[in-house]
């Protein structure tokens, strides 16, 4: 399974934080399943940490390429399925999410329940 980890997930991971799911912590232990983070991620938690809303380390990249994990760059194809969407959610972060994980045929890791109503696969976080 190929997996798409939600900006609070990729942060929970990175904390060890247990309100993480005991699912999706295997899921993303699972050498079997390739993880990806997205470009939309990373651009999320910088425009977070530049407002002061978010305190990361320093080495917040080194950090997360230490990670056993594959990085999505966002696509003009990823652009153009956001305008498929319906408008069940605002967030352009979490559209975007929704487009790549469809394009990409990923599961995504949320703990946002409001994305189950696009009807992609989803492990809830």
């Amino acid at each position: 399974m190929n997996l798409l980890l939600d900006t609070h997930v990729l942060l929970w991971w990175l904390d060890d934080y247990p309100a993480l799911s005991r699912k999706a912590k295997a899921a993303i232990a699972d050498g079997k399943n390739l993880v990806f983070i997205s470009a939309v991620v990373i651009w999320e938690i910088r425009i977070k940490q530049a407002l002061g809303k978010l305190a990361i380390p320093q080495n917040f990249q080194k950090v997360l390429n230490a990670q056993p994990f594959e990085m999505l760059d966002i696509t003009v194809e990823h652009a153009h399925a956001i305008g498929d969407l319906p408008a069940h959610h605002r967030d352009p972060f979490d559209r975007m999410l929704v487009a790549q994980t469809k394009v990409e045929h990923l599961t995504l890791v949320t703990r946002d329940i409001r994305l189950k109503k696009y009807k992609i696969p989803l492990i809830e976080a």
